[in-house]
């Protein structure tokens, strides 16, 4: 498996050609399509001269017939039908701008739509003015690589390998399209965990999703572990996406690997559903952090008003800055029904979803109606400082709509930061724990990663300690009403000057305005026994207010339900202060070694 490595070592050597007439950032805009295009001229190379030779053959032919039936005689699902392959090019410095474009303009309709999405004309316009003048010496490097001696899955790694590559160059943009390997390998891990018996069945085929899959890392993935773990088992892999660059390069590697490129759609999600009547059987996303969905807000508005939850956002809308829910509640929407074997979906947010928004609005009532139904399966609190563009905390949430019967009323949460361990770390020891390690040097904000290897540590004792569904000091497992809260107001009788209560025509007091306040009361509170039991609102009333505020009472019609998961307060410790003694202990033993130092200094 070294062959993949050695390949991408060689095409990362053409970039320094681009040095001086390209920014870092924007080295892989020449070399990924270039890439695309030499492994498509190597594949293509046996079967070409066929192609060409047949070509007078299909001429009366519609575009989509003529694709139809070259493709049979190249043996592959593209073809090629320009004069011109890379040793051609080659041959003649003096027209390679044209020829390239023959050459791109020869390929059937599927392959040359994605090297359009990459833009690829501006760059070779760019190469080949006189002023850089490259454009000849970079398809000559290129032309010298032969990537026709890997399989699709060594190719897959070469191009996953390029592309965290650049990515890492591109340290400013790349947490937007690019989601660090050891944290997908990680949700994949859990995902596929429960299924593992069942993934074992030879010629077995499941789907995966991403409805923001960027540059398709979390499929390509998905796809990998899926045949390390059983070689005969096929994995088929959809996804969206928005930007045309991400997409280009994500359909690009499912084309280079075999799979489907028609599976990959490109567009925005919220506005259209590029796959609405598919369901599948995974489903894993990293989208982008808190992004606003104001230019498809209409379109989404519309579908929760006039559809409900026939449509994909019935259960509410959050704010308008973070659209974040709206991808969880897309996807719940793919789920398969129960009966059918059901769905599982992996999917990476910040903090904000855990707990944003009072009772009843948009985002509390998504939470309950995930909750209430008993989707929601576990979520892991992540290191900070793992991704490239933002140093923030994240969580994967993992749903399940066939959830096995120990797990069936509860949630898991795994606390996965390291925070227990590192604070015990003194100076000058491993900056290591059991879930991450720092990094040799930092990339952007990434500053930490997950070790790989072993059960002890990083994704391997992660898995494991989901998979165990054990509480211990990193896990707590808790009944899904423990999230819930009633939000109740609490009035107090407003007051005349002399000194009597304002009543209104029924003789009940009028509320006082300046006074009003408001209690969450949890569905759940611990018993003498520390166990947890069920508590109406007027026990917990008459318990906690009541003895404080005599005369105060419930408006009850404005009491709302909520539901949040406040996960670092799950897992506070209190750490009791230094006693007085030990602060003056300490004092005084700075104070002596200063002395004697200063005695030492002056001797």
């Amino acid at each position: 498996m070294t062959l993949f490595k050695d390949k991408a070592n060689l095409i990362w050597d053409v970039a320094d050609l681009l040095r001086g007439d390209y920014k870092q950032s924007d080295y892989g805009k020449v070399i990924l399509p270039l890439t695309v295009l030499r492994r498509l001229d190597c594949v293509l190379a046996p079967s070409k001269k066929n192609v060409l030779d047949y070509l007078p053959n299909v001429e009366k032919l519609s575009d989509h017939a003529k694709d139809l039936t070259l493709n049979k005689i190249a043996g592959f699902n593209f073809h090629n039908r320009s004069q011109f392959d890379f040793a051609k090019l080659i041959s003649d410095p003096n027209h390679i701008a044209a020829n390239l474009r023959n050459h791109i303009n020869g390929y059937s309709a599927s392959a040359r739509e994605i090297i359009e999405y990459f833009n690829f004309d501006d760059q070779i316009e760019r190469m080949d003015d006189p002023q850089a003048d490259i454009l000849f010496q970079v398809v000559k490097k290129f032309g010298e690589i032969d990537l026709a001696v890997m399989d699709s899955m060594e190719m897959g790694y070469m191009f996953e390998d390029l592309i965290r590559r650049f990515a890492e160059q591109s340290n400013e943009t790349a947490g937007e399209h690019f989601t660090p390997r050891e944290v997908i390998k990680l949700m994949v891990n859990v995902l596929f965990n429960a299924d593992s018996k069942s993934l074992t069945q030879s010629g077995i085929v499941k789907t995966l999703y991403d409805p923001a899959c960027g540059t398709g890392g979390m499929l390509s993935i998905g796809e990998m572990h899926l045949k390390d773990f059983n070689p005969n088992a096929k994995l088929e892999v959809f996804g969206q996406e928005i930007n045309p660059e991400s997409y280009a390069i994500c359909k690009s590697d499912m084309l280079i690997k075999g799979q489907n490129p028609a599976n990959i759609k490109f567009g925005n999600t919220f506005t259209i559903d590029g796959l609405r009547d598919e369901k599948f059987d995974y489903m894993l996303s990293n989208p982008p952090f808190g992004v606003d969905w104001k230019k498809a807000v209409k379109i989404i508005k519309d579908e929760n008003e006039n559809l409900g939850f026939a449509g994909r956002f019935g259960a509410g809308l959050p704010r308008i800055n973070d659209g974040s829910l709206l991808f969880l509640q897309h996807m719940i929407s793919k789920m398969k029904a129960p009966e059918d074997g059901g769905s599982r979906i992996g999917i990476v947010f910040n903090g904000s979803p855990l707990f944003t928004g009072q009772a009843g609005s948009g985002e509390t009532n998504i939470r309950q109606w995930i909750i209430e139904n008993d989707w929601l399966e576990a979520i892991i609190a992540l290191p900070d400082q793992l991704f490239y563009n933002t140093g923030i905390s994240t969580y994967i949430w993992i749903l399940n709509n066939h959830k096995s019967n120990q797990r069936k009323g509860k949630v898991q949460l795994i606390n996965a930061t390291g925070s227990k361990d590192e604070g015990l770390m003194g100076e000058g020891e491993r900056d290591f724990n059991r879930f991450w390690e720092k990094m040799p040097r930092s990339l952007g904000n990434k500053r930490k990663q997950i070790p790989e290897n072993g059960e002890s540590k990083g994704i391997g004792f992660i898995t494991k300690l989901y998979g165990d569904f054990v509480e211990n000091e990193f896990v707590k497992i808790l009944p899904n009403d423990f999230f819930g809260y009633h939000r109740i107001t609490v009035e107090q009788p407003l007051l005349k000057d002399d000194g009597k209560w304002d009543l209104d025509n029924k003789g009940k007091p009028k509320p006082d305005a300046k006074l009003r306040d408001y209690e969450n009361i949890p569905f759940l509170r611990k018993d003498k026994k520390g166990k947890l039991v069920q508590q109406s609102i007027t026990e917990y009333f008459k318990r906690e207010v009541k003895p404080h505020l005599p005369d105060a009472w419930i408006d009850e019609k404005k009491t709302k339900t909520g539901y949040e998961i406040n996960f670092t307060k799950y897992f506070y410790e209190f750490k009791p202060l230094r006693s007085l003694a030990e602060i003056k202990a300490d004092i005084l033993a700075l104070e002596k070694s200063s002395f004697e130092l200063e005695k030492k200094v002056l001797e």
